[in-house]
């Protein structure tokens, strides 16, 4: 997926350790002291950004599940972010809901570095994990229809690829480069969710409608540098809904069913206009395979293309899931 953004959102990068790699780079035969600075540099930003970029994969969803951004042609900043999502009611006997999502990012900012006179451009490479659970409960209010209140708890940590690098700088050089021996950001973020969860099963076909609110707050926490430490308010309100209905045809002893889906998101708080955009907008269309009558884990397993559009941005993706 391709968009110009309005915002450039930085990763979080010591000013120290770049004036030290771009004076290396200047002078490599000898060590002297150089008087140089990132042109535009906002640690508490940057770091607030990082959260920010954190906060679009921490529940189900399938506009945010896979994106990909490029700087080719814009100059900003290049990201791609994948994300992996389940979500169940154990039993309507016993309708405890468990949700979790797993998510890895990498964000690849550039800095311009500045001695007064001559400017140097130095990449920086950041990579993201971060996950989130859910425990809710649902409550009946209509036929089909629960109320299901979600308590969230989530947990990231950001970390450069130029850390093993400044490490060694710092044996070679002797300089006091504690903010890179430490230039990971962790974050925790507790917050909740409220659903309005429609599900009608019939022979004719299956119908799944979500409404969903979402509202988690990021702190960073534990051993992350008092430079770059940051919070973010992450806050979505998103529509899912899924049409599936037998195609005439079987397999597997079982109807093999087309599927059709629609989900639209509109990202709120610090979220909104982040990445250039407010909304996006999903629509897919796909088969899915029904293995319930064998005794095997899986017993359904869905293929799906997906359509996804925005404010100024557009794409593409293929979704594979499963049903236990």
């Amino acid at each position: 997926m391709k968009t110009s953004c309005s915002e450039r959102i930085s990763a979080v990068l010591a000013p120290l350790f770049v004036t030290i790699l771009v004076w290396l780079c200047a002078f490599p035969g000898c060590v002297q002291a150089q008087s140089s600075s990132v042109v535009g540099a906002n640690l508490q930003r940057i770091s607030n950004g990082v959260l920010m970029l954190m906060g679009y994969s921490l529940v189900p969803d399938v506009t945010t599940g896979s994106l990909s951004f490029s700087n080719a042609e814009s100059g900003n900043p290049g990201l791609s972010m994948t994300s992996l999502g389940a979500g169940f009611t154990v039993s309507r006997d016993f309708p405890l809901y468990l949700e979790g999502t797993a998510a890895y990012s990498r964000f690849d900012p550039t800095f311009v570095v500045s001695d007064g006179t001559n400017e140097r451009s130095i990449p920086a490479k950041w990579n993201t994990i971060s996950a989130t659970v859910g425990l809710g409960w649902d409550f009946p209010i209509a036929q089909d229809l629960v109320l299901r209140p979600i308590v969230n708890f989530s947990y990231g940590h950001v970390e450069s690829d130029l850390s093993i690098a400044a490490q060694y700088l710092g044996n070679q050089t002797g300089r006091d480069i504690s903010f890179l021996d430490n230039g990971h950001l962790d974050a925790v973020g507790v917050g909740g969710s409220l659903m309005l969860d429609y599900e009608r099963y019939r022979p004719e076909n299956e119908i799944d409608v979500e409404l969903r609110y979402t509202n988690i707050y990021l702190q960073s926490v534990g051993n992350t540098s008092d430079a770059v430490k940051g919070s973010s308010d992450a806050q979505s309100l998103s529509l899912w809904s899924r049409w599936r209905a037998p195609t005439g045809l079987s397999a597997l002893d079982r109807p093999f069913r087309y599927v059709l889906e629609f989900s639209h998101t509109q990202f709120l708080g610090d979220l909104r206009g982040a990445l250039g955009f407010d909304w996006l907008t999903s629509v897919g269309a796909g088969v899915e395979l029904d293995s319930s009558k064998y005794p095997i884990l899986v017993t359904r397993t869905r293929l799906l293309a997906r359509y996804k559009f925005g404010d100024n941005v557009q794409g593409w993706s293929v979704g594979l899931a499963c049903s236990f």
